[in-house]
């Protein structure tokens, strides 16, 4: 099974189409070439969410281009709000689409350049997802389990929650893979949809360099 940043390519067209502004969307967010500062060679994230705290450790040589992508989302506030859409028990936690619509395709077409696997998908190791060579641009997972079969399809781990895994746990993940193949939708309609149809998914408060 590999995870996919769309479930439909025409469903983004779609969203590029016609998804409207937020009011009061962050101007720093709009333009993801202005965010491309060098992360540190170490460096934690946390993760306040409605489940609790979860924090990852990310170490730049892992995954270098992952690893700078991640630090400036998550030092910007893109996760803040962000749905975790995809929980599959005994398999992944995935997030990453923006709940503003318009910021959510800006980065969605944002894409970086595939990082070397140096190391596996292991329980607790944090990723991108992707559809294919050199498009990974801003969902992550994180690996529920062992998933060292995805080491070879070029999944590259960037770092580990090193605590709180027991929150990434306890995600609710009654809904399974019933949205992945709507991610189009949840781009083009943002939390709007996801809140009035799964009421139930978890979200991250507030993601912040520590």
């Amino acid at each position: 099974m590999k995870p996919k940043i769309l479930g439909a390519a025409g469903a983004l067209a779609v969203a590029l189409a016609t998804g409207a502004a937020v009011h009061g969307a962050p101007e720093k967010l709009m333009d993801p070439a202005k965010l491309a500062a060098k992360a540190p060679e170490t460096f934690k994230a946390r993760f306040e969410t409605t489940k609790g705290l979860f924090v990852i450790e990310v170490r730049r040589e892992w995954a270098p281009h992952g690893a700078d992508r991640f630090y400036n989302l998550v030092k910007n506030g893109y996760y803040d709000g962000v749905k975790f859409f995809r929980v599959v028990p005994n398999f992944v936690v995935q997030w990453g689409i923006h709940g503003d619509p318009t910021i959510a395709t800006k980065w969605l077409q944002a894409k970086l350049s595939d990082d070397a696997v140096k190391q596996s998908n292991k329980r607790g190791f944090i990723t991108y997802a992707m559809g294919g060579p050199n498009t990974r641009s801003v969902q992550l997972f994180i690996n529920l389990v062992d998933n060292s079969r995805l080491d070879a399809m070029g999944f590259a781990p960037f770092g580990q929650v090193t605590d709180g895994m027991d929150v990434v746990d306890k995600l609710y993940g009654g809904y399974a893979e019933g949205l992945t193949k709507l991610q189009g939708r949840i781009a083009q309609e943002g939390n709007v949809f996801l809140e009035n149809n799964y009421p139930q998914l978890d979200a991250i408060k507030k993601a912040t360099i520590e």
